[in-house]
């Protein structure tokens, strides 16, 4: 019979081999779920990697702003009530080189523009889709600027307010001076500075006779508002977007601006309401016609710096 010493050595024995057993087990459980951690790991790595370079993690564009080859970005109605929903053009589909006409049918005749459709494809495409939506019928050109010689029009609200229910980017904005251009005296005496005016000097003269640009807010603020330049010697600052120029029936506009301005008590002012009223009943853009020739003035058309 085995001492009592024996028997407690041999517990002993036993004792630690199940400690070791244990101890082996969790050892091989840590190796384990280390090696499933680390394939995760790798694969959520490499997952992230893929999703990444596919651009999965750039933010998506606002819910109001429609991107494509132009974006359109949707107004507020609700707090901004003065604009008119329309709807928005496609964003992509336009023609982005060549040129285009646009036609404004107004209660005096009939003037045409031609559009550069390589420098401002998506405002071609705005006065498209407003045209077809009607928003510029019975629209009253509604200020008349003799100082900056200008014209506005494209308003539905009829008083500077109003436009579609979107807003676009900036185009063609010009960069340099005309050359060959000088403003007129009462232009330049009046006229607020530009940075790019020498001091003490004329200012600088971005926009030729019969150039129509889009009138904004500040800068991406374009809706369907419009000047047309209707005279040598504009100083409107650099920061509008050139629509297109005149080719035909300029002198409908200078008609309206001869009659000069009017201030809200009916008086002769520098700027205000014109007093010979200009209605524009439509406008279209399309192919421009087969023997379209005419220009927008006898006199030399400044040209822009390269």
């Amino acid at each position: 019979m085995a001492s009592k010493r024996e028997r407690q050595r041999k517990l002993e024995r036993e004792r630690a081999q199940r400690r070791i057993a244990r101890q082996a087990h969790k050892t091989r459980r840590r190796r384990q779920i280390y090696a499933g951690v680390s394939a995760g790991l790798t694969v959520l790595l490499i997952a992230l990697g893929v999703t990444w370079a596919l651009g999965g993690f750039e933010p998506d564009p606002p819910s109001n702003v429609i991107s494509g080859t132009c974006t359109w970005t949707l107004r507020d109605l609700a707090a901004e009530p003065q604009f008119t929903d329309v709807g928005h053009p496609p964003a992509d589909g336009m023609r982005t080189e060549g040129s285009e006409t646009m036609t404004i049918q107004t209660t005096e005749g009939e003037i045409q523009a031609q559009l550069d459709l390589s420098k401002a494809p998506c405002t071609a495409a705005s006065f498209a889709y407003l045209g077809e939506k009607g928003l510029f019928a019975n629209t009253t050109c509604h200020r008349l600027s003799t100082e900056l010689r200008y014209l506005a029009c494209g308003d539905p609200k009829g008083d500077g307010s109003g436009g579609p229910g979107y807003r676009f980017a900036d185009e063609d904005v010009p960069q340099t001076p005309l050359t060959g251009a000088s403003p007129s005296p009462s232009a330049a005496a009046s006229a607020s500075p530009s940075p790019s005016a020498s001091p003490g000097g004329p200012l600088p003269v971005y926009y030729a006779k019969g150039t129509i640009v889009m009138a904004n807010a500040g800068a991406d603020t374009n809706g369907s508002q419009f000047y047309v330049i209707y005279d040598d010697g504009s100083t409107l600052g650099a920061a509008y977007s050139i629509v297109g120029t005149i080719v035909k029936g300029l002198d409908i506009v200078e008609r309206v601006a001869k009659g000069g301005a009017l201030d809200d008590s009916g008086q002769p002012a520098k700027e205000g309401k014109p007093k010979n009223a200009l209605v524009i009943q439509s406008i279209t853009v399309g192919p421009p016609p087969a023997t379209a020739s005419a220009t927008p003035s006898a006199s030399p058309t400044p040209t822009a710096q390269s």
